[in-house]
């Protein structure tokens, strides 16, 4: 072959494959639109409060979904399976829904503990478990003064809440708190 031939077969494959990656790069740019739309529509479904629909279209999504949207997909999923559960949820007694919302504190499920637990205690306002549990949400989670108001309403609806928050390691966030000591040991100067 003469090299100016060669040379001319050499461009024309080195440009060929130029526009290869190009098409790749189109397609996959496609490709990432399309998801991004799909995902951005289950996520509205979430935001409707759809979770049935949510839950099916993020799960035929998460098998091609890119990294960077699968993890939230996940998030996402179980959100609007807690959500469901949530829907579907009846306590017969404080003391059921109270078991139920220290069962979400235990798993780390903040928020919703402290929507059953006030709820408890707006049924039943004389439930000291119900305020004693809220303060050992409200320690654990940063908020000394509702702390400190739960706890004390706990000790005058049952004055043994008191002995039981002297030797609870869920109050040690509390422990050097002065007014926590004062609320415990009032006997002391």
């Amino acid at each position: 072959m003469a090299p100016g031939k060669l040379m001319m077969q050499e461009a024309k494959t080195a440009a060929a494959s130029r526009k290869k990656p190009q098409a790749a790069t189109k397609s996959q740019g496609q490709s990432n639109t399309a998801a991004y739309q799909h995902y951005q529509s289950a996520v509205q479904l979430v935001q409707q409060g759809k979770y049935d629909k949510a839950i099916a279209a993020l799960e035929k999504f998460l098998p091609a979904a890119p990294p960077e949207l699968a993890e939230r997909c996940r998030m996402y999923i179980a959100t609007c399976q807690r959500q469901l559960e949530k829907s579907s949820l009846q306590f017969r007694t404080p003391e059921e829904r109270y078991d139920y919302a220290i069962s979400q504190l235990n798993q780390g499920l903040y928020e919703e503990a402290r929507e059953q637990l006030s709820a408890v205690a707006k049924d039943s306002p004389n439930a000291d478990y119900a305020f004693y549990g809220l303060a050992v949400l409200d320690s654990m989670t940063g908020r000394p003064q509702e702390c400190l108001a739960n706890l004390g309403r706990a000790i005058e609806l049952n004055q043994k809440n008191r002995l039981q928050a002297r030797s609870d390691g869920d109050f040690q966030n509390m422990a050097d708190d002065p007014r926590f000591t004062e609320l415990l040991y009032p006997e002391l100067p």
